[in-house]
């Protein structure tokens, strides 16, 4: 089997690690890559990768999920691509790009929404949905990010719980206060948890929908990466001094009491092989690391699953003109 793995952020700390272990053992797959900042050090250091692999299919895309026409504009430019087969069909989507603001007040995007809430969510829908008609007939995978951080009291760096709330414009809005750190985590944990929540209502709908029932939705865990770099963007000093003197030297330690802790790499080839390796084919759900796994009771919540998903269509301005499943608006 070949197809075409569309990956967001793949610049990021698990995803070069995702795209290495994709050109070393799945050769046959064209790589589709998405980075916000095509100059940077971190897609210098992707460039490196995919230089290693001279045979390799892949290409780099500057995308912005902070800018929802930049979203729509590339999923029509995909779309169109792989219908005169430039690309072949979709295998995967790997929905992995976040952002997160510990430091400063919140912030809106140009189209009005809390920007960690449109990259790791609002965005990702509108680039999902826009693309389920670009799936070969044969199917394939969806990947959405998920974190411990969505059920609350799971994560150490919670200081308010992440919830749903019942005005979920609540959601998108750039709630400010004193305590930035602790209100911009709770807004990245409602992001994954509302992700979370969202993941299985698009897994309903696709399994109703006969042209896209063969599209598998796995929402995935993929632990507390303890070398990310994520410590060390828009954090406080002591997110950085925590990473390089307590979480990756005393990291066999830690995993005494937390399996989940680890570092990108072994992530990163999970996230592949979740992905692409057929012994996963068709199975969705919700995984931490490799292992079939529940989600915060709260994410199950049906009656809450199908309000957000109700909402993201409108965030993200998706109509019956512009995704090829089966929809209400």
């Amino acid at each position: 089997m070949s197809g075409s793995v569309l990956i967001t952020g793949a610049n990021g700390s698990i995803a070069e690690h995702t795209v290495n272990h994709l050109l070393r053992h799945y050769p046959e797959y064209t790589a589709i890559l998405t980075v916000r900042d095509p100059d940077d050090a971190n897609t210098k250091r992707l460039r490196e990768i995919i230089s290693k692999y001279p045979n390799a299919k892949t290409s780099i895309h500057q995308l912005d999920l902070a800018d929802l026409s930049a979203v729509h504009e590339f999923a029509s430019k995909i779309e169109k691509e792989i219908a005169n087969s430039s690309y072949p069909p979709l295998s995967a989507i790997l929905a992995n790009a976040y952002y997160w603001n510990l430091v400063r007040d919140l912030e809106l995007t140009k189209d009005g929404y809390e920007k960690t809430f449109q990259v790791g969510h609002i965005a990702h829908v509108a680039l999902v949905l826009r693309l389920l008609g670009s799936f070969g007939p044969e199917g394939g995978r969806i990947v959405i990010f998920s974190s411990n951080a969505h059920w609350p009291g799971k994560n150490s760096l919670e200081k308010y719980p992440p919830a749903i709330p019942d005005d979920l414009d609540q959601l998108v809005k750039a709630n400010t206060g004193a305590d930035k750190t602790g209100i911009g985590f709770q807004k990245y944990a409602n992001t994954k948890l509302a992700t979370v929540a969202w993941s299985y209502a698009l897994a309903r709908h696709l399994k109703n929908d006969p042209r896209l029932n063969k599209i598998a939705v796995v929402t995935i865990n993929p632990g507390n990466i303890v070398d990310s770099r994520g410590f060390r963007a828009n954090t406080p000093k002591f997110f950085t001094y925590l990473q390089r003197f307590f979480l990756r030297p005393c990291l066999p330690l830690i995993r005494l009491t937390d399996h989940t802790s680890r570092l990108s790499a072994p992530a990163g080839v999970d996230i592949t092989e979740i992905a692409v390796n057929p012994k996963y084919a068709g199975q969705g759900g919700y995984y931490t690391l490799l292992e079939k796994d529940e989600s915060s009771p709260e994410s199950r919540d049906e009656k809450k699953q199908e309000a957000l998903w109700a909402k993201s269509l409108i965030w993200a301005g998706i109509n019956k003109e512009n995704t090829a499943l089966a929809i209400d608006v």
